[in-house]
């Protein structure tokens, strides 16, 4: 039987081989960053870098009028998407022969029938690992999965296939998927296109650095603790964590199948949002609720998103904000970050009241509980199936002596997450009582750092509590760290040892240019209005634009 060492190294050749020689980097960049190397690499045609920069909306735009062609689109992701994995190790599969096969059928159907096969044909979009595709593995970081081809696909890959999708590869996740950094034994480390020394967040990982770097327009990935808005906000990227019950998740790999207290959720990370719209449109428009039962029977509602551009233009929104949760203050640049949305729709005419962030402690403790509420049984069988190491980053959390809980206390967890989630909405309300109109969302940090530094990431609690209230949140990238402004605080007092921790790593220098992010929180199903509310602050924060 072979060691994991040489099932890693046998996938690691394999992954060398789906790159054609062409598109190898004969000399690698030097210095920290590759963000502009493929214009510079001479692998790419001018036509090529114009369409990988251009947004998802204008692509699908230009595929149904037979202005572009799906096999030129999808070849120039799939070279940028070669370029990325050399640089920044994000792939787990890598198939375009069969991308490339797949967009030639799309061109042969619109030119047969004069019309593009649903709303996103053409369209390359990439894929974390989680996602099944046919005659591919799905390994998750596992060495132990490795050698197992899929004999049928996830429900989000039948969709998008439907919906004219091209698929051409997927992307890493760390071992176990609950980190936010993308570490593992198969690849190994997967960085930051700005800067290779950053985490690109995790455990959408592979997305955020494939996204960022421009080898995919949208990439789908899964959150149950931040694993969606972390990659999205170290990528400066827009993502969405949408409530339980929106997107299908059915016949897709996961950790801790079964755990039903806390669901992990399936999203787009893009550039922009209309490009996560596009792909939550066109996933609602296949009618998902007819495949995956947990999927509520809910189409688009455009009069949600109508009824926040009315308020857009009849006088403004009115939002909630906080910039620390009582657990962890977070680094300079990001409370810099929250006070930036802040003034910005201040100045705009917008309401902005402090929001008091209601038992996150509790929030936190809780959801924590539930992530090991199996002893880590399943995790550890399968890292130890193989007799591979568990990762640095979840080392410390697998502990063999974590006891499993019993089923009456399963129940009084389950108990405490409802009781919870509605004392939260009686605390919305009450907010809503004193203002005298309705709260639309509530800004808040995403994580406590910009992009982090490697196997730094010390506290998921400003994700994580959105998980367990299942409230729907949109990342909005803000600004980057600027070591001349954010300054370290040299007086300041921790709250408890992690925020001690937490603080102590903050260094103005390494931080520098890295990005920074806030979360658009509205209530549990509230996609379209918190979409439109996060399109609103990009809007006036002008982050289109990067550095």
């Amino acid at each position: 039987m072979a060691s994991w060492e040489q099932l890693a190294a046998d996938k690691r050749a394999r992954l060398e081989k789906t790159i054609p020689a062409e598109w190898k980097i004969q000399n690698p960049p030097s210095g920290d960053s590759v963000f502009d190397y493929p214009a510079q690499s001479g692998i790419l045609s001018p036509k090529e870098l114009e369409i990988t920069g251009t947004s998802a909306t204008d692509l699908v735009a230009k595929l149904a009028t037979g202005e572009l062609k799906s096999v030129e689109v999808t070849l120039a992701f799939c070279k940028r998407a070669a370029l990325a994995h050399q640089l920044l190790n994000t792939n787990l599969e890598f198939f375009p022969d069969a991308a490339l096969a797949q967009a030639k059928e799309l061109d042969e159907y619109f030119e047969k029938h004069k019309k593009p096969v649903g709303p996103l044909h053409g369209l390359p979009i990439s894929l974390k690992d989680q996602l099944r595709v046919k005659g591919y593995e799905t390994s998750m970081g596992y060495i132990s999965w490795l050698g197992k081809y899929d004999t049928e696909e996830s429900v989000m890959t039948t969709l998008l296939r439907k919906a004219g999708a091209v698929f051409y590869v997927k992307t890493s996740v760390p071992q176990t998927l609950m980190v936010c950094e993308t570490v593992n034994n198969i690849i190994g480390r997967t960085v930051n296109p700005r800067n290779k020394n950053w985490s690109c967040g995790g455990s959408s990982g592979g997305e955020g650095a494939m996204v960022g770097f421009r080898g995919g327009i949208i990439g789908v990935g899964t959150d149950i603790g931040g694993s969606i808005r972390v990659p999205s906000a170290f990528n400066f990227l827009y993502g969405i964590r949408p409530s339980h019950g929106r997107m299908p998740y059915a016949k897709m790999a996961n950790s801790m199948e079964g755990q039903e207290t806390v669901h992990s959720v399936c999203g787009p990370i893009a550039h922009s949002v209309p490009d996560l719209k596009l792909f939550v449109t066109s996933v609602l428009s296949e009618e998902p609720w007819k495949y995956d039962s947990k999927v509520v029977p809910m189409p688009w509602r455009q009069w949600e998103e109508d009824a926040i551009k009315a308020k857009l233009s009849a006088g403004g929104l009115t939002l909630g904000f906080f910039n620390c949760d009582g657990n962890v203050l977070p680094h300079p640049p990001i409370l810099r970050g929250v006070e930036t949305v802040v003034s910005t729709l201040k100045q705009n005419g917008h309401t902005v009241v402090p929001w008091t962030p209601y038992k996150h402690d509790f929030a936190v403790d809780l959801i924590n509980g539930i992530y090991a509420s199996d002893g880590c049984a399943d995790v550890l069988r399968d890292i130890n199936a193989s007799g591979e190491p568990a990762i640095p980053n979840i080392k410390d959390l697998l502990n063999p002596n974590i006891k499993a809980v019993g089923m009456n206390t399963l129940w009084d967890v389950q108990l405490k997450k409802w009781r919870y989630q509605c004392e939260y909405l009686e605390k919305w309300r009450e907010l809503e009582a004193q203002l005298g109109k309705e709260l639309d969302a509530i800004i808040a940090p995403i994580t406590p750092t910009a992009a982090i530094r490697h196997d730094q990431f010390r506290y998921y609690g400003y994700a994580s509590a959105i998980n367990l209230l299942d409230f729907t949140s949109v990342v909005v990238p803000v600004t980057f760290a600027d070591k001349a402004v954010d300054k370290k605080k040299e007086s300041y007092q921790p709250l408890n040892d992690l925020d001690k921790l937490v603080q102590d790593e903050y260094d103005p220098e390494a931080y520098h240019g890295a990005p920074v992010a806030v979360q658009i929180i509205g209530r549990r199903l509230s996609e379209e209005r918190t979409l439109a509310i996060a399109e609103e602050v990009g809007r006036l924060l002008g982050n289109s634009i990067t550095p």
